[in-house]
């Protein structure tokens, strides 16, 4: 009799499981991916201008068009000539709603090669043109 009763809570007591590894390793992945993931969207290194603006909401997937200060193109992290841009936009937005993109340019490009490379961005189509700049230094007016 002690046998079964024996045998029983041996069953009982494995019927349990121990989720303690599995919210250790969740944490885990948790603060890797919340490191990691603002290192994945930085894209093309280029030095913004600092200006005060309102910020913009990256969540989505948006276009991003960055000038370097060699005046190289980058659509997202994918290099073209300015020759190119306005066809490649424009098969871009043949299949896409929003016509929007984001332009990130260094601040030592010429005011003329940025304005050249917005000509192209209008008229591949695209409705909303935004200006990517960084936040001045704290203290400064």
């Amino acid at each position: 009799m002690r046998k079964a009763r024996r045998r029983e809570s041996e069953k009982r007591s494995m019927a349990e499981i121990n989720v303690t590894p599995l919210v250790d390793v969740m944490l885990v992945l948790l603060i890797i991916f919340m490191v990691a993931a603002p290192m994945l969207s930085m894209g093309i290194d280029v030095n913004l201008p600092r200006v005060k603006s309102k910020s913009i909401d990256l969540a989505e997937e948006k276009l991003i068009l960055s000038i370097n200060e060699n005046r190289e193109i980058y659509l997202n992290k994918t290099r073209l000539p300015v020759q190119d841009l306005n066809a490649k936009l424009a098969a871009i937005f043949a299949a896409r709603i929003d016509r929007e993109v984001f332009l990130r340019a260094d601040k030592n490009v010429p005011y003329g090669f940025v304005v050249e490379v917005m000509s192209e961005i209008r008229k591949a189509g695209v409705d909303k043109l935004g200006m990517i700049t960084e936040p001045p230094p704290e203290g400064a007016k």
